[in-house]
């Protein structure tokens, strides 16, 4: 039987341990699996908070169901029946630019109506089709990129918006490559965004006529999926689906080469021996595991920057917001000055997560362009969204219900070059066979991107193990 350690307990860690656990069990591959989490509770960054009669999502609040990595992880834990999908107001999405909030366009005659984006603007943007494709395979920002493609103003209002949105990011630093590979694929591939579209949608028109169906330049949106008490019940049942043990409060401290297996030093003093190790941890938690034993690896792990974050919840009665809430909620463009990323309208998309007759808003603040905002005390912060609420949502009272979640790294930055650190971090954990690494410093920050590449790690694992059963 082959001992597998799982460092981290996040849905990464929590979706490689359960994955394997799975693998191994229709393969006949004996392992023992053992989760080590340094915090004191099981589920990372997801956790739903139940207070007041509100359900407060401390991290993200759901995945996307346009992709199978979730759905199909729901299936097997039994409890796709429960899930709770966002209702038609989630589909709802706003900027707040020039003072005052626009509904995002959806299409092409909803575009041209908006007043989102100023006719030379627009001009701007169509003027997308006659620029050149970029052939020199330089890894460029998601600002240089919306500026050659599509002007300044789009940058501003558009593109700069889903950044912060997204990665709490700042487009001046982000990497299109491995932020957005797709937008990257469709220029290369059509010459452009407006080429791409066109194409994509004439393809889409023959192929429907034989039952198929191709994704727009866009990508399918998908609807945002949760469960009536959050998000947590997912990493939740991944605990109770997982057969080995779980440890937490126990931080791995440093890891090292043993008896063609590792070894692991805990905190506290403690050492364990495992056949095979899989990281699940921060990327620069992992970097200072690995300095004694790949100082090249270490130093390329902690150079993966984190963006700080602040969630805001403030609940209030509905009698007391005059702003239609009839939506997903919205985002705020950079050169409004406001203080904070946007705001997400979390009871107007999900039942359950107010009390009856109330609301609950979350305001999200910091990212890579503002990690000054976690110097501010609580009672700082919580002034600071209440000025922009009056401002962009004309909320002109104090909420009756308040919590603060503080984030030091929240989420990790593909900046410019990220590809080719993880080109060169790949080869270095190659010098080491049993170990692996994933998470959302690798493959996408989004909650089907941890479970995609847990899958892709698991199955890393079991292509290992069944090579050493055959030698």
């Amino acid at each position: 039987m082959k001992r597998i350690a799982i460092i981290g307990a996040g849905i990464s860690g929590l979706a490689t341990a359960y994955a394997i656990e799975r693998r191994a069990a229709a393969t006949g591959i004996e392992v023992e699996t053992l989760v080590l989490e340094k915090g004191d509770r099981p589920g990372g960054k997801i956790l739903s908070v139940q207070a007041e009669g509100y359900t407060c999502e401390w991290g993200p609040n759901g995945f996307l169901d346009n992709k199978p990595m979730t759905l199909e992880l729901c299936n097997s834990l039994g409890i796709k029946d429960r899930l709770l999908r966002s209702n038609d107001n989630a589909r709802k999405r706003f900027i707040y630019a020039t003072g005052e909030l626009h509904r995002l366009p959806e299409n092409g005659p909803s575009f041209f109506s908006s007043r989102l984006i100023s006719w030379p603007g627009k001009i701007r943007l169509a003027c997308e089709l006659f620029v050149s494709p970029r052939t020199d395979g330089a890894d460029e920002t998601l600002a240089d990129f919306a500026r050659r493609r599509l002007g300044p103003e789009a940058l501003d209002k558009l593109i700069g918006p889903m950044v912060s949105g997204i990665f709490a990011g700042n487009p001046e630093t982000m990497s299109l490559r491995s932020c957005f590979p797709r937008i990257n694929e469709l220029e290369q591939q059509y010459g452009g965004l407006i080429k791409a579209m066109i194409k994509l949608a004439r393809k889409k028109a023959r192929e429907k006529k034989e039952g198929k169906a191709v994704a727009s330049a866009a990508g399918p949106g998908g609807v945002l999926t949760s469960f009536n008490a959050g998000i947590q019940q997912l990493t939740d049942e991944c605990v109770k689906g997982i057969t080995g043990e779980i440890r937490t409060g126990k931080g791995v401290e440093a890891i090292s080469v043993k008896d063609g297996g590792y070894s692991l030093r805990l905190t506290g003093g403690e050492t364990l021996e495992a056949d095979l190790v899989v990281s699940a941890a921060p990327a620069h938690a992992l970097g200072a595991m690995l300095a004694g034993m790949d100082q090249e690896a270490s130093a390329l792990l902690t150079g993966i920057a984190y963006a700080p974050m602040l969630v805001v919840c403030f609940g209030y009665s509905k009698d007391q917001i005059q702003c239609d809430l009839e939506g997903f909620g919205y985002l705020v463009a950079k050169s409004e000055g406001a203080n904070i990323l946007g705001t997400l309208w979390d009871s107007s998309m999900f039942p359950h997560r107010a009390p009856e007759g109330k609301v609950l808003l979350r305001s999200m603040m910091g990212g890579a362009a503002h990690p000054e905002v976690m110097k501010l005390s609580d009672d700082e912060v919580v002034q600071k969204v209440k000025s922009d609420l009056k401002t962009i949502m004309g909320v002109d009272t104090t909420p009756e219900f308040i919590r603060v979640f503080r984030h030091e790294r929240a989420i990790p930055q593909y900046v410019s070059g990220h590809a080719d650190r993880l080109e060169a971090l790949n080869a270095r954990i190659e010098n080491f066979p049993g170990f692996f690494v994933t998470g959302n410093a690798f493959g996408g920050v989004g909650i089907n991107d941890c479970v995609g590449t847990a899958n892709l790690a698991a199955d890393r694992v079991m292509t290992f193990l069944a090579d050493a059963r055959r030698a």
